[in-house]
């Protein structure tokens, strides 16, 4: 299994973007994506400087991706 890099919220965001995910609305420093088509998930993405390995791995098996396909949408 590749290494997640440390990367920011907003760049998280970007990759969610290519994907069909779009910014929903924001609580405090959450921001609230959701899945355009089938099956609408919803991710909640903190906006901070960097994410937490483990919420990373998190948000990327909440939005059905695998760890290859999330770091391949990075570049």
């Amino acid at each position: 299994m590749p290494k997640l890099p440390l990367i920011s919220g907003i760049e998280a965001i970007k990759a969610l973007n290519k994907v069909g995910y779009k910014i929903d609305h924001q609580t405090g420093s959450h921001i609230i994506l959701r899945q355009e088509k089938e099956p609408h998930r919803r991710l909640t993405v903190p906006n901070h400087g960097e994410l937490a390995k483990g919420t990373l791995r998190a948000i990327i098996r909440q939005s059905g991706l695998t760890v290859e396909e999330f770091i391949k949408l990075l570049k």
